[in-house]
């Protein structure tokens, strides 16, 4: 892939994360676990684990959008650093999104095709919660698939290297 692709997509994905990080951030500032009690009774260990899962996403995000601005600062434009910056994003980020590792919410793959949202919550969740996601799927699966061909292309080159 060419320099100027793999820049605009670069630049594409940091626009993302930081509408991504300020959107976790806003909600995590405001959000308690009593907040969210008293939203919702509920199983407070579980509000506990996704509370988890969203710092860490927020955190990932963070880290990936500092990349990105590093990466577009540096002259000249380092393509090998971008392309391994944007495979660790979709592993970071994208797919933590859709399947974190505790497993707190899952992805319904067949929601895709239903056109209805695809994260599906393990129990009941306060509508805060709910809405925030919902409100961040829609990007998160769009740059999904803008570098899902990152996984398989960063991951052939490392296996050829080797």
């Amino acid at each position: 892939m060419g320099n100027s692709m793999v820049k605009s997509q670069i630049e594409e994905v940091k626009k993302f994360l930081s509408t991504a990080v300020t959107e976790f951030e806003t909600f995590l500032n405001q959000s308690t676990l009593a907040s969210l009690i008293d939203e919702k009774t509920g199983d407070e260990g579980y509000y506990r684990t996704i509370l988890s899962n969203l710092r860490k996403l927020s955190v990932f995000c963070d880290e990936g959008l500092d990349a990105c601005n590093v990466i577009l600062q540096a002259e000249p434009f380092p393509k090998g650093a971008a392309e391994k910056t944007l495979y660790r994003i979709y592993h970071q980020c994208i797919e933590e999104f859709f399947s974190p590792k505790n497993d707190a919410w899952f992805e319904d793959s067949r929601a895709a095709y239903t056109g209805k949202n695809s994260i599906k919550w393990q129990k009941e969740v306060p509508e805060s919660i709910s809405t925030l996601m919902k409100r961040l799927e829609g990007e998160f699966q769009r740059i999904r698939e803008e570098l899902e061909y990152y996984e398989t292309d960063y991951r052939t080159k490392m296996i050829q290297s080797q």
